[in-house]
């Protein structure tokens, strides 16, 4: 198995999703631009993502995949379907507890996420009912990665990477028919944005559960509490679910923070941050979610050196894509967003401030990707309480620096905090995970480094004489603006990968290739 060529499929699949996700968002910009309506629905789906995330991206895989890697490694086929079936059953109960909890408090949950809705009883009745049609999304998205989860485990990376683009194609049909029937269907038109993510959530399940029949492992759930996967899964999930929740607090601080703002502010947060996400979406989550399983197995197996050797491998690649990528979006910031979002309701004013921000998130986009890989080898390891300390270390740190930074650049500083912190977070990960002893950086880190940074200032050098040369980004529609961010963006690809060559960095070298 050559890890590179995994990888490159991965991010090609994971790049097509942010791709339609830019083209989502593209015509959710256009139709309602950055306004109350977005504000109030950007806050709300916010909601299930953090539930998410803790419980099923989060915490709930970094307990969970670890325990079925060693029951994949070390017991026979009934056991393993055994430990599935009581996870799937537990995870439903839990679910369910929490849809439950959704039905019963809504106007309170709204509130306690958004306080800035109080003032506004329009805002909040929308919330509210924005709320009823998304939030039983935690449901469904929460089962897919569980699937997700298990054929990771099981070698199979394609589909579950696919299973994302789903849910924007779901999102951008509901948007074009709101355009047609909202007096009829929608009302008003951006409830249409809601059933989307329902209907996606639906998609993104009943996509991958054939891929689980044809492997076998499609199990019915069932409750046992004294099976010893659940439990060790359970030992493990709680400093889990305090390490994830600790980053995700940070984000509903500043989702409130922003709230207090002036209407606009958390859609210009949302769309600087979707930029952002790009990279380390694409880029540093195909490397962690490619070495995760493989990281688990040399520990399992105790290959310290193999291990060793992996890791450091992963963070190399995260070095090489990261940098190019900070100095690309730095420097095409407001093109960028120009290209891609100021259209429609969407103003001039819009992208001025959506730039501010994402230049402040650009700073910390190394350290982000960083972060995905650091803490993937905790997990790997069945340590989550190191990541769990400092995650509470840096949610403290991020409120100092948002206490500081917002009382001068206002929403631009929650960004500014968020990237100060990644770096500190980084840092202190890497820090952690060498006294370990498990990880020894491999020769030569200094000169890679130089190369990377040379080869990046050289790319840097060429994309700002490119941006002399085009007086306005504005100039044609949405496919010559498209177009033209596709052509810059290869033009300055291929001038990075020109001059890693020239300074000796060729891609052959981080060919990893692993036997089963």
């Amino acid at each position: 198995m050559n890890l590179l060529k995994s990888l490159a499929s991965i991010s090609i699949i994971t790049s097509s999703c942010r791709i339609l996700g830019f083209i989502r968002d593209f015509l959710i910009a256009y139709t309602f631009g950055a306004s109350v309506e977005t504000d109030v629905f950007f806050s709300i789906f916010k909601i299930p993502n953090l539930l998410r995330r803790i419980f099923s991206d989060g915490a709930f895989s970094q307990a969970f995949i670890p325990v079925l890697s060693e029951y994949k490694t070390r017991y026979d086929e009934k056991t393993i379907k055994n430990f599935i079936a009581t996870m799937f059953g537990v995870l439903l109960l839990l679910l369910g507890f929490f849809v439950m909890l959704g039905i019963f408090f809504p106007s309170s949950i709204v509130l306690i996420t958004s306080p800035g809705f109080s003032k506004d009883i329009n805002k909040l009745q929308l919330g509210i009912q924005l709320f009823k049609i998304i939030f039983p999304y935690i449901f469904l998205v929460s089962l897919s990665s569980f699937i997700s989860s298990i054929l990771y485990t099981y070698d199979c990376f394609f589909l579950p990477s696919f299973s994302p683009i789903l849910l924007n194609f779901s999102i951008i049909f509901f948007t074009l028919l709101s355009t047609f029937f909202k007096p009829a269907c929608f009302n008003p038109q951006i409830t249409s944005l809601g059933w989307g993510i329902i209907i996606g959530g639906m998609l993104q399940i009943g996509y991958q559960i054939p891929t689980l029949y044809s492997k076998k492992i499609l199990i019915l759930p069932k409750l046992n509490y004294k099976n010893e996967g659940l439990k060790k899964v359970l030992q493990r999930i709680s400093p889990a679910i305090l390490g994830v929740a600790a980053g995700q607090i940070s984000l509903v601080i500043n989702s409130i923070i922003a709230s207090l703002f002036n209407s606009g502010s958390i859609s210009w947060l949302y769309y600087a941050d979707r930029l952002m996400e790009f990279p380390v979406g694409v880029l540093g989550v195909s490397v962690s979610t490619l070495i995760f399983p493989k990281l688990i197995k040399h520990h399992t197996l105790n290959s310290t050196l193999e291990y060793s050797k992996l890791l450091d491998w992963g963070l190399r690649i995260s070095v090489l894509l990261s940098f190019p990528g900070t100095a690309f979006l730095f420097i095409f910031s407001k093109p960028l967003i120009i290209s891609l979002f100021e259209y429609g309701h969407f103003t001039d004013f819009d992208t001025i401030m959506t730039q501010k921000i994402l230049l402040c998130y650009t700073s910390g986009i190394i350290a982000l990707m960083s972060i995905k890989v650091l803490s993937t080898a905790f997990y790997s390891i069945k340590n989550v309480v190191t990541p769990m300390k400092i995650s509470f270390i840096i949610l403290v740190v991020t409120q100092i620096f948002n206490a500081i930074f917002v009382f001068f650049l206002k929403q631009s500083g929650l960004a500014l905090s968020i990237s100060i912190s990644a770096w500190i977070n980084s840092i202190l990960l890497f820090i952690a995970l060498c006294r370990t002893k498990i990880y020894s950086p491999q020769p030569g880190w200094l000169n890679f480094l130089w190369k990377v940074f040379l080869s990046t200032l050289i790319m840097a050098i060429f994309s700002y004489f490119i941006l002399y040369f085009i007086p306005s980004w504005h100039a044609g529609n949405i496919f010559i603006r498209i177009i033209r961010i596709l052509l810059v963006g290869i033009c300055s690809s291929s001038i990075y990968l020109l001059s890693l060559k020239v300074t000796g960095i060729n891609l052959q070298h981080f060919y990893y290739k692993i036997t089963h």
